[in-house]
């Protein structure tokens, strides 16, 4: 199978949330996709979007997604891209598409002038942190919180 790698269109949002919701549990995460679908809508075709994402586009569905924002380092005093979330459906992985959607987001990276990507994935997931290494990504040991509001 043929796949392609494309800015995420306004049809492609009812796939995107069911690739959301895979996403969420894989990391065993709650998900509520009520409402989301406006809710990413105007966050990715906005007058003033907030996030963008690149699919993965296999005939008449799409098998992946990568999302990102570009962000403010205090630190290095620049921009850089963050990569929010990475996924591809099981059958799909291994065939080198998650290497070209970080090559595309090094792509993009480059032409806004961010001094670098960054990301985060679960401990547990062991072959993402193998990948992300293979592509000479450095991982940092940090621990997320979140703090609802």
């Amino acid at each position: 199978m043929e796949y392609a790698i494309r800015n995420c269109e306004i049809a492609d949002l009812p796939k995107l949330i069911i690739l959301c919701q895979k996403h969420a549990e894989f990391e065993k995460a709650d998900y509520a996709p009520e409402g989301k679908e406006e809710k990413l809508r105007k966050a990715l075709f906005g007058e003033n979007p907030q996030l963008f994402c690149l699919v993965v586009a296999a005939k008449e569905t799409i098998v992946g997604y990568a999302s990102y924002t570009i962000d403010f380092s205090t630190w290095d005093a620049a921009d850089f891209l963050y990569m929010d979330c990475l996924f591809l459906e099981e059958e799909t992985r291994g065939l080198g598409i998650g290497e070209m959607l970080i090559e595309k987001l090094k792509e993009i990276g480059k032409q806004k002038n961010c001094v670098n990507i960054q990301w985060q994935t679960p401990q547990f997931n062991e072959r993402a942190i193998k990948f992300y290494n293979r592509m000479g990504a450095k991982g940092k040991d940090k621990v997320r919180f979140t703090l609802t509001l």
